[in-house]
């Protein structure tokens, strides 16, 4: 059986699909990207700025369906410029303490809306 997360602190999809999915003690969520959900506009004044949207729009969507980013076990980071990872990456590890989750970071053409970043995660609870 799966559920359909959505919450209003996370911004909402912008085509035919869930902000995440919960299913057999996983859950996965859909790339987020930096859009502030409380003014529908993007977030561009940095690629940290960019990046620290986006780690708190996972948050909003892991906290809805009862989730923390220690139960995060893949990311997935897509970068429209491989030069900006160093900084990704430093707003990105903030979020882990330990244990920290696989992940790949992929270098892509372009991303909705013409933003910088965008990241996907799956997390467990059992």
């Amino acid at each position: 059986m799966k559920t359909i997360i959505n919450t209003t602190d996370a911004p909402a999809p912008i085509g035919p699909y869930s902000q995440a999915v919960s299913a057999n003690g996983f859950l996965y969520v859909s790339g987020q990207i930096p859009i502030n959900p409380a003014t529908g506009e993007l977030t561009q004044d940095s690629i940290k700025a960019e990046t620290e949207q986006v780690m708190r729009n996972l948050n909003a969507v892991l906290l809805e369906a009862g989730y923390e980013f220690s139960h995060i076990l893949k990311t997935t980071i897509f970068l429209t410029d491989m030069s900006l990872f160093a900084e990704v990456n430093e707003v990105y590890g903030a979020y882990f303490e330990a244990d920290f989750p696989a992940r790949e970071t992929v270098a892509v053409k372009g991303l909705p809306k013409g933003v910088n970043v965008e990241i996907s995660v799956i997390a467990y609870k059992g």
